[in-house]
C-alpha cells in the first residue's frame, strides 16, 4: 500500500513538472526540435530532394518556436535541427551547416524580439525581410572579411527559390502558434 501511495506521488511530481510552465517550454523545444529534424525528410520523401530549399521546412519549426517559446527556445530548435539533421541525414552539407545554422538563429532572435512588439504577421514579414538582409550581411562578411568560400549561397536565389516555402510560412506559421499557444496554455 505504501509503495503504491509512493508511485502515485511520484506520478504526481512529474505531471505537475511537465504541466508547469518551464516544463511546457521544455517538452515544446524538445518537440518542435524533432519537427525541425523530420520535416525536411519527410518533404524530401515527398516533393523530393530540392524540397529544402523551395519549402523551407525546417525554417517552420524555428519559428513556431520564436513565436511561442522565444528566442531562447527558437535557437535550440535552430541549432539541434541543423545539427542532429546533418548528423542523421547528411543534410545540410557540411559545408552549408554553418550558414544554415546562422540563418535559422537570425530568424530565432529577429521574430521573438519583432513578436514581443508586433503581431505574430507582421513580425514574420519584418523576420523574413530583416533576416535575409542581415544573412546577406554574414556572406557578405564572410566572403569579403573572412576570405570564405559561402559555397554558392545566394540570398536572391534563395528567396525567388524558397518563395513557395514563404507563402507556406506566412499562410501556416502564425496560425500555427496561435492555435498550439491556446492549447498549452502558458500562463497556467
Amino acid at each position: 500500500m505504501i509503495e503504491k501511495v509512493e508511485s502515485i506521488k511520484k506520478q504526481n511530481r512529474v505531471l505537475e513538472a511537465l504541466t508547469s510552465t518551464k516544463g511546457k517550454y521544455i517538452v515544446g523545444t524538445v518537440l518542435l526540435s524533432g519537427i525541425g529534424i523530420a520535416l525536411p525528410r519527410i518533404f524530401h520523401v515527398l516533393v523530393g530532394a530540392s524540397a529544402g530549399q523551395t519549402l523551407l521546412p525546417m525554417h517552420i519549426a524555428v519559428l513556431i518556436a520564436a513565436l511561442i517559446f522565444g528566442g531562447i527556445s527558437a535557437s535550440i530548435v535552430a541549432g539541434s535541427s541543423v545539427v542532429f539533421s546533418y548528423l542523421l541525414t547528411g543534410m545540410p552539407t557540411t559545408a552549408r551547416l554553418p550558414y544554415m545554422l546562422i540563418e535559422l538563429v537570425i530568424y530565432a532572435v529577429l521574430l521573438s524580439v519583432l513578436n514581443k512588439k508586433f503581431n505574430s504577421y507582421i513580425s514574420l514579414i519584418a523576420t523574413i525581410i530583416l533576416g535575409r538582409v542581415l544573412y546577406a550581411g554574414v556572406l557578405f562578411i564572410a566572403i569579403n572579411g573572412l576570405g570564405l568560400s559561402t559555397y554558392g549561397i545566394s540570398v536572391i536565389d534563395s528567396i525567388v527559390t524558397g518563395l513557395p516555402g514563404i507563402a507556406i510560412q506566412l499562410i501556416c506559421v502564425p496560425f500555427i502558434a496561435k492555435t498550439i499557444k491556446k492549447g498549452i496554455n502558458l500562463d497556467a
